[in-house]
């Protein structure tokens, strides 16, 4: 007589690669809650869905900008006047990366972001927002001639970061530090090269340096040859050369 040690009957149910059993399958099936307009609506904003909006949104920034050509993001604060100096100064910087080749992406909101994409559309250039949904959201300003707007802030950095070759970051705050530290982390571990990182505006920035030498550097937390990723320039002629000098083998 053969005695069976496998468990007893249990329902199961394969939806793709997964498996569920017992409680866990559920009473429909999921073309089923596709077809069927009359059920919940509910199961749009569940995880898996979201992986497909996450992922046509991915479709979306790499279709848009697959043929963007050398470009450059401007980061700084939304908050910045346009009669401040440093939205002139991103005109400025802007327009002049526009003359030597380079297309202008920003986050496509107002201030600095509006500061850089108005000196390059009216430069001749391309000016490339990229802009996020947000609970008091302005839409991309009126100087975008390309741009997508995200539902998540990780699928827009990455965008940043696949089609830039270089970051210029004006004075702003958190979501300008958030961007700031994503690309020198990505600089320092090797994940990205030939990317110059150029802080504008040595008065603004130099508590935040003097932080990195004197504290992160000096328990060394960081190296020497990381601090040395940043350069901070004053002179918008000085951003630009900075960042032509960094890609001397790229072809424009």
């Amino acid at each position: 007589m053969t005695v069976s040690n496998s468990p007893p009957h249990r329902r199961v149910r394969r939806q793709g690669p997964v498996t569920l059993r017992d409680k866990q399958i559920p009473a429909t099936t999921t073309d089923q809650r596709l077809l069927d307009r009359r059920g919940p609506s509910d199961w749009v904003h569940t995880d898996p869905w979201r992986v497909m909006r996450i992922q046509a949104e991915f479709v979306e920034g790499f279709g848009l900008l697959a043929e963007l050509g050398i470009a450059v993001s401007v980061f700084g604060s939304a908050r910045s006047q346009r009669e401040s100096p440093e939205y002139k100064l991103a005109e400025e910087i802007s327009a002049g990366l526009v003359r030597a080749g380079y297309t202008v992406i920003t986050g496509g909101g107002p201030g600095i972001m509006e500061a850089a994409n108005k000196g390059a559309a009216e430069a001749g250039g391309v000016s490339v927002g990229l802009g996020i949904e947000l609970p008091l959201e302005s839409g991309l300003n009126d100087y975008v001639n390309v741009g997508v707007e995200f539902r998540y802030f990780f699928v827009r950095k990455t965008i940043f970061v696949k089609y830039s070759q270089a970051f210029v970051v004006l004075p702003g705050g958190y979501g300008t530090m958030d961007e700031l530290f994503e690309a020198l982390t990505l600089v320092a571990t090797g994940k990205i090269t030939m990317f110059p990182i150029v802080l504008v505006g040595s008065d603004y920035w130099a508590p935040l340096l003097d932080f990195l030498k004197n504290t992160m550097l000096g328990r060394g937390f960081i190296g020497a040859s990381e601090l040395a990723l940043l350069r901070v320039v004053d002179d918008p002629e000085e951003v630009v050369k900075i960042i032509k000098e960094a890609h001397t083998d790229l072809e424009f």
